[in-house]
């Protein structure tokens, strides 16, 4: 097969300003160059919006109130957003070749015309579609393509109110809910119209390829393993078909070359024109490298391509996917009643967050879902939610989940607020034409069922759907025997089965009805996940504070850095709120109106919990009240997943934090903003999902200890320190050797600090899980903690006390990839030698997340002896052309921690304008918004890419380090 992908040279007109037909568009009318008025450049894949807002032919709708001038589909009429899409591509045939014209997915449906030929794309935003062209096809290979794409039928209309889902009509349709907005997302005036995904033209031979499904069943222990494979084949001839079908299975080696480990070759004859399933003789594999989730193990892919050779023809089509061999099952576990998921064998603690999709305007693309997927890996995240009111996520997010090791529960179309559970009350029959959902839904299983990450398909959103769809859904998604609970992977023989686990639509992964049921919440639909606002840290680790086993979601602050506030708003959104005080004592914040339309989330919750941001003293100006909100989203969300870890099989199962990140510049839920810069939230959760952590339980203050993988820990012991503000270290207890066993959280011994005799009003706490034999550590976590009942202002005039600190850079680049290694020390005293721990000297694990051995990064940066196998991977992966060495000097004024330290990258400019944003994005770190004690050591991997024609800047800014220092 050869494939086009046809992304580029589109234009677009809105359908009222247009005045001849589609077959004159196609035929002797095309737009012609330079473009008139009306037609525009296009954005395809994309949406109308973003082609008027790719023209400026809108406001940014995204930035301040700029949605509120941009006119909504309720007022203008469908047809406003009703537009043409015009493009051209090349295309000649040899004898027996044909050709079809791909729409991986459009909204809402359309009408196509090519060369003067007319065909009808139906209804559906969640299904493909492909046209043999062959016939039409201009002879001299120049096309003419006119797509006119009408809107969703029922887009309704946004009450004054706002609300869940506007008036719910968009639910009548098989469409993406959010549009309508929600309570974290301003409405979509055109409801995502458009063609908003892939489209393309492929030439097959006569014989062509669909929809491959393949399935892997697991015998003794995994040692004995097999692939399952069925593949739809098309004869589009008028002749009998003698094919040869083949099916490889090869794996990439470490020097980029591939191992074929299987070739099989069948013969197949297809009557004249027809369609069969063929399913080839299992696979055998022994001992395969395994596909683990992120935390658990590396995430091994195989490549399976098959290819059917026609007789007096050669090769007719071929098709290729990466599948990775796990098992995935659950079942609602006896002692939490939470719903408990294992893999190949392995209970897996499920800690990750909801996702809704990267772009409102569906600007969709590789890059972006890339940095997307890599950013929840970074978290030490393990699963996403596709939420129900959003998309089937695309196979490019698939693939990245499959890269990364995220496991993916994807839902279906329906959400509670739009389909009977809403206010007002909405239609709980869902959409009009069910037929069509399940159209939809059988199509999106086709298109993602090879994918490893895919976890479970679940119903809807704190809903179930229709008693209808729902019985058809848990039909066409039944299990096959192999993956049912009954741990087949430990028998010697296959059980004999009726049908191959292939040659069911799916039969690999568990349906559950909805989000709030079969162990999740409270297991019955009622409303029991939750709460969404701020928190009193040691609430999480309270055994009251959720009642049952599996939370869905549950929410909290997200308020990014003001930068972001800059970018993304006028100078009348800089305004920080007010704080009104109640006449309880509690605080009310009073957010600006831009703020409000962004949907924040005060840090204060009345009759709860008291303002978060004023516990540091009260805000100057927007910087000071960012950085402390930063604080804050660090504290929360740490405190967060560290007390559901802490009752971890005992209470809980899982968790899902609502949400990761927004799809617009919104100012709520979210670990990294619509720009792309991570929140200091983004480092509580990477530091409290690790596989190995150590942490403080903030109701008891015991120390604990968290084992979720597979292998016991032994020869381990916990090194806990206070430092107070004037650098000195009223307390230091080092643990006698523990033990963990594998999957388990233990409790070690009580910090006692709070209760010995003076304890300083405000302190840092450092732990350090360690190995006794070499000292290297498994995990380190660093909290600021004040004494019951008091504040954190003390730290306000502690700014002023800056500790010097020796920076040490090492940047390799290549083209316009930069990979630096930060080498930071705090230098206010001189490093006990006796205590080695001091230079964080982290163990390797496999199958994390681009872990960093630091003491390989120390060696080199330090001038002394490296590890060749860093040396090696660094050679390997950046060429010489480009590496320096640099280390900046930062005077300090006394002793002390070097407190909440954090690295940006900025293009370096000899001016910049006023309020101009000047910050490279996305940039990955290793750590940020992290601290130092007094001689301690840390180093910090950075890598990010580079527009053209900059030259990048890095600086290090910190709670006591407040003027900005360039580093690189």
């Amino acid at each position: 097969m050869v494939k086009t992908v046809l992304d580029k040279g589109w234009l677009a007109a809105r359908s009222t300003e247009v005045e001849i037909n589609g077959v004159q568009l196609t035929t002797t009318q095309p737009p012609t160059q330079p473009l008139n008025s009306p037609w525009m450049e296009a954005a395809v894949p994309g949406t109308v919006l973003g082609t008027l807002l790719k023209n400026k032919l809108i406001p940014d709708p995204f930035y301040g109130l700029e949605n509120e001038s941009i006119i909504d589909i309720a007022d203008s009429g469908r047809e406003h957003y009703t537009f043409w899409f015009f493009t051209t591509f090349e295309c000649k045939l040899s004898n027996n070749q044909h050709v079809d014209l791909n729409f991986r997915a459009i909204n809402y449906s359309a009408e196509v015309y090519l060369n003067g030929h007319k065909e009808v794309l139906p209804k559906g935003m969640f299904r493909r579609h492909s046209i043999d062209i062959t016939d039409i096809l201009h002879p001299d290979g120049q096309n003419l393509l006119a797509v006119l794409v009408y809107p969703p039928d029922h887009p309704g209309r946004i009450p004054p109110e706002g609300g869940q889902g506007g008036d719910h009509e968009i639910a009548k349709d098989v469409a993406a809910q959010y549009v309508e907005g929600w309570d974290w997302m301003t409405p979509i005036r055109d409801r995502n119209t458009g063609i908003w995904d892939e489209v393309s033209i492929t030439v097959t031979g006569p014989v062509k390829i669909v929809d491959p499904h393949l399935a892997s069943s697991f015998f003794d222990g995994y040692k004995r393993v097999y692939l399952h494979s069925t593949v739809e084949l098309v004869n589009k001839n008028a002749l009998v078909a003698e094919c040869s079908l083949n099916i490889q299975v090869s794996t990439e080696l470490q020097d980029g070359t591939f191992l074929v480990e299987h070739l099989e070759t069948q013969h197949v004859s297809i009557s004249a024109g027809a369609t069969i399933h063929y399913t080839f003789p299992q696979l055998y594999f022994y001992k395969p490298n395994l596909w683990w989730p992120n935390g658990m193990g590396k995430q091994h892919l195989y490549n399976v391509e098959i290819t059917v050779n026609v007789k007096g023809y050669g090769e007719s089509d071929t098709w290729s996917h990466h599948f990775g061999f796990r098992k995935i099952e659950s079942h609602i576990d006896s002692a939490t009643g939470g719903r408990l998921f294992k893999v190949n064998d392995q209970p897996i603690f499920i800690r990750g967050g909801n996702w809704i999709l990267s772009d409102g305007l569906l600007r969709l693309s590789k890059e972006r879902y890339k940095t997307d997927i890599r950013f929840h890996a970074d978290m030490n995240f393990n699963m996403m939610r596709c939420w129900g009111g959003g998309l089937a996520e695309r196979p490019e997010f698939y693939d990245y989940c499959d890269l990364y090791g995220l496991l993916v529960w994807q839902e279906f179309w329906i959400t509670g607020d739009c389909d009977g559970r809403g206010d007002p009350v909405s239609n709980p029959d869902g959409p009009l034409d069910h037929d069509l959902f399940l159209l939809c839904a059988r199509d999106t299983i086709k298109l993602l069922r090879n994918h490893p990450s895919l976890a479970l398909w679940v119903g809807g959103n704190e809903q179930v759907p229709p008693p209808d769809i729902n019985a058809a859904l848990k039909n066409d998604l039944q299990l096959h025997p192999y993956y049912m609970n009954s741990n087949n992977s430990g028998t010697s023989t296959i059980t004999p089965v009726i049908k191959d686990p292939s040659q069911y639509l799916d039969g690999t992964r568990i349906y559950v009805q909805g989000s709030m049921w079969d162990g999740f919440a409270d297991g019955k639909g009622d409303f029991s996940d939750g709460p969404y606002e701020i928190q009193n840290p040691e609430d999480f680790f309270k055994h009251d504070y959720y009642q049952y086993g599996f939370n869905p979601e549950v929410g909290n602050v997200g308020m990014p850095v003001a930068a972001t506030i800059r970018a993304t708003m006028p100078p009348e959104g800089w305004q920080i709120p007010l704080f009104k005080k109640l006449s309880n004592g509690y605080i009310e914040e009073v957010p600006n109106p831009i703020w409000t339309y962004h949907k924040y989330i005060p840090y204060s919750k009345p009759e709860k919990v008291h303002d978060q941001i004023l516990s540091y003293g009260k805000p100057k100006d927007l910087d000071d009240f960012c950085l402390k909100a930063q604080l804050v989203n660090y504290v929360q969300y740490r405190a967060l997943l560290e007390g559901y870890t802490s009752q971890m099989w005992s209470k809980y199962t899982g968790v899902l934090i609502w949400k990761t990140q927004n799809p617009w510049t919104g100012l709520r839920g979210q670990f990294y903003d619509h720009l792309l810069d991570q929140t200091a939230g983004f480092y509580g959760c990477r530091s409290a999902a690790e596989p190995i952590h150590v942490q403080l339980n903030l109701a008891t203050y015991s120390v604990e200890v968290v084992n979720t993988t597979s292998e016991e820990l032994s020869n381990v012991a916990i090194e806990a320190s206070v430092w107070d503000l004037e650098g000195e270290c009223p307390y230091y207890k080092t643990s006698e050797k523990l033990t963990v066993p594998p999957k388990k959280a233990i409790s070690t011994f009580e910090m006692k600090y709070p209760k010995s005799k003076n304890p300083k009003p405000v302190y840092f706490l450092l732990l350090k899980l360690y190995d006794v034999s070499d000292n290297r550590i498994y995990s380190r976590n660093f909290y600021w903690l004040h004494l019951t009942g008091g504040d954190y202002k003390l730290l306000e005039p502690f700014r002023e006390r800056r500790p010097p600190l020796k920076i040490t850079s090492l940047t390799f680049i290549k083209g316009s990839s930069y990979e630096m290694r930060m080498h930071i020390q705090n230098t206010s005293k001189k490093p006990d030698s006796n205590a080695p721990l001091y230079r964080n000297n982290f163990i390797r694990r496999n199958g994390s997340c681009d872990e960093l051995d630091s003491s390989e990064s120390f060696d080199l940066l330090d001038g002394e002896k490296h590890e060749i196998s860093l040396y090696e991977k660094i050679r390997r992966n950046f060429s010489r052309e480009h590496n320096k060495a640099k280390v900046s000097e930062v005077n300090g004024t006394g002793k002390g921690v070097a407190f909440f330290l954090h690295f940006s990258v900025h293009a370096s400019k000899e001016e910049n304008k006023k309020g101009e944003d000047t910050r490279i994005l996305p940039v990955h770190y290793s750590d940020n918004y992290f601290s130092l004690v007094p001689g301690e050591v840390m180093t910090v991997t950075i890598s990010f890419e580079v527009p053209p024609g900059v030259t990048p800047r890095v600086t290090l800014h910190g709670w006591n380090h407040h003027d900005v220092h360039t580093v690189l």
